[in-house]
């Protein structure tokens, strides 16, 4: 959630600061804004409510000029969206802030400099650490002035800030919100997500818990610990072309998104996969061991991840025998936890951010579980470092807010794990030789359901004016209802929800009429014929039912049904194939109402508070 840029340049840092805040724009829309320490030394700040654009256009009116600065686009937290809560936040003429996160004792810091005479223009948390770090400053060094007033803050925070005192210098901090430094020609930046920076740079360091940045002119990059001591710390390359950020020519990142499913699939598997198995040390060299101690697995993530997990516990139960417990990370660490013996804990997130998923790590640290996994599409991110195992999803940077290719490299993930835990297990050698054989066929059963997009479009159009939608599935196509649910909602704004079609009669049946469209996912497994009794539930009902089926499912078009027909796909990866139609009907529903696809409303992409 929000997203800061900062630069150390010798050239104009305006235009690099607002390409950054363009890319990052996905992390919040509410506001945005950019201050820069001009050529005479004077601190110019310009703020504008809305898209980055608004900002854009005061920029073009009154520009400004200067060789280092700070800007942020906001998701708001604390206050409304308006100018005045808007970052930068400024203290008198001469220091200016930028912040992600939630600093909680904020309120007791704001009382104590209120008493003091400090007056406050916003209703953030960021402007009493604007004014902390000024108070201190006024006693020498902006950096020693930073690094004092943090340990004063309880909460989450990633920090740019920019001082008169220290023409030509940004400094940086962060504590449970992500931050990096971007590693230039003799130019140095600060980011909250690399994809800000690849215009200009390919090279990055990814500061630590507590870690504290100076960027100076030449490029300096001086980074210091939560005790203030030097460190070192390496530069990494980002491994995702600058080309990965643009929409090409689809109408929106969110399309472009599910279009590039069957190469990210594909590339999640690429390396990982033997002649009958797969490579178990993909996990680590540690892993084949670790996984051999393994009797139960804790898997634990927010949202889409938290889908993707549900349906990973069919798969590790089937075909791996492990017990499995999914948890949502926001309720994790506020109960008393059983570990049982033998445990291992499985986190799964796009960004390697989320707050929630992170705490829940690093309080599962504390309980005594077998080892910890991160399944994750961001190297570098806080998740990836702090886990014992990592697998990488390799989807590539994911820039619309509703969750697609992430989703299914994460259960393409899954299905990888599934299958090292049940050759560690002793798993039938044929049957994991069959499903290692229907993986390398999974891209091209995507990219056949994708060249159904005009099929799915034309179903759309029965959706533009509905006010609510339910989704039903079975088995494991019960969390890909959810899935199927959560996007809709997401982006069209229609109130959706998803059943196990087994509880109609248990309490969703009496939504049911003319009105409420039900959406079926069908695929040819044991469970099927159950399903069409449910979907007869429905039809008794009026209900008029959408139903993506099996080729072979005999379902037919009729009176208030539509049947989509989808390729035959191995059993075990159907939650896979059956999301990618889902995701084309939300996005093709939201287009219709005239939403904002890749940028709804009251979300952000990476929820880097709790």
């Amino acid at each position: 959630m929000c997203g800061i840029v900062g630069a150390v340049a010798q050239r104009n840092v305006q235009g690099i600061l607002l390409e950054g805040l363009k890319r990052l724009e996905y992390r919040g829309y509410d506001s945005s804004g950019m201050a820069v320490l001009e050529h005479d030394g004077r601190l110019a700040r310009r703020r504008a409510l809305g898209k980055v654009v608004a900002l854009e256009d005061q920029l073009a009116a009154s520009p400004l000029a200067g060789h280092s600065g700070i800007a942020h686009t906001r998701w708001a937290t604390h206050g409304r969206p308006s100018e005045e809560n808007a970052h930068p936040h400024r203290s008198g003429e001469r220091l200016a802030l930028v912040h992600n996160g939630i600093i909680e004792n904020h309120e007791a810091l704001r009382a104590e400099l209120e008493a003091e005479g400090y007056a406050f223009t916003s209703e953030t948390d960021t402007e009493v650490m604007a004014h902390l770090i000024a108070r201190e400053a006024e006693q020498g060094d902006p950096l020693g002035a930073v690094q004092r007033v943090l340990a004063r803050l309880d909460g989450a925070y990633a920090l740019g800030v920019v001082h008169a005192d220290a023409p030509g210098v940004v400094i940086g901090a962060r504590q449970g919100s992500p931050l990096v430094v971007g590693v230039g020609i003799e130019e140095a930046f600060l980011a909250s997500d690399p994809l800000a920076l690849l215009q200009v740079t390919d090279r990055f360091i990814y500061l630590e818990e507590g870690d504290v940045v100076r960027l100076s002119g030449g490029g300096k990059v001086e980074v210091f610990d939560a005790d203030g001591t030097p460190v070192e710390r390496p530069v990494q390359t980002f491994e995702h072309g600058d080309g990965a950020a643009s929409k090409g020519d689809y109408r929106h990142f969110m399309l472009k998104e599910i279009h590039e499913q069957p190469a990210v699939i594909a590339a999640a598997l690429e390396g990982r996969l033997g002649d009958r198995g797969v490579l178990v040390e993909s996990f680590g060299p540690e892993a084949e061991a670790l996984f051999g101690e393994v009797r139960q697995i804790h898997l634990v993530a927010c949202g889409t991840s938290y889908h993707a997990g549900m349906v990973a516990r069919y798969w590790l139960e089937r075909y791996a025998g492990v017990p499995v417990q999914v948890e949502v990370a926001s309720e994790f660490r506020y109960r008393r936890v059983v570990v049982p013996e033998g445990t291992l804990f499985v986190t799964l997130s796009q960004s390697g951010e989320t707050a929630d998923t992170l705490a829940a790590l690093r309080f599962a640290k504390r309980l005594g579980y077998l080892g910890s996994l991160a399944i994750c599409n961001v190297p570098g991110s806080s998740l990836v470092r702090e886990s014992d195992l990592t697998l990488m999803t390799h989807a590539g940077p994911e820039i619309g807010v509703a969750s697609t290719k992430a989703f299914t490299t994460q259960l393409t993930a899954l299905m990888l794990l599934t299958l090292a835990m049940g050759r560690v297990r002793g798993q039938d050698a044929d049957e994991q030789a069959a499903l290692v054989e229907a993986l390398r066929r999974l891209p091209s059963q995507v990219a056949e359901v994708l060249a159904l997009d005009p099929a799915v479009e034309a179903l759309s159009a029965a959706f533009a004016e509905k006010h609510h939608a339910l989704f039903l599935g079975r088995g494991p196509h019960f969390p890909v209802a959810l899935e199927g649910a959560l996007k809709l909602k997401e982006i069209s704004y229609i109130h959706a929800e998803a059943y196990p079609a087994g509880e109609l009669k248990h309490g969703p049946l009496a939504l049911v009429d003319g009105e409420m469209p039900v959406i079926a996912v069908a695929p040819n497994d044991a469970l099927l014929d159950k399903l069409k009794s449910n979907l007869q539930e429905v039809r008794a009902r009026g209900g008029e039912l959408f139903v993506f089926a099996d080729e072979s499912v005999a379902l037919e078009d009729g009176e208030g049904i539509r049947v989509l027909r989808l390729p035959h796909v191995e059993e075990a990866l159907a939650p896979i194939l059956y999301t990618v139609p889902l995701q084309l009907l939300s996005y093709h529903v939201a287009v219709l109402k005239g939403t904002d696809v890749d940028q709804p409303r009251n979300l952000a992409k990476s929820v880097t508070v709790e």
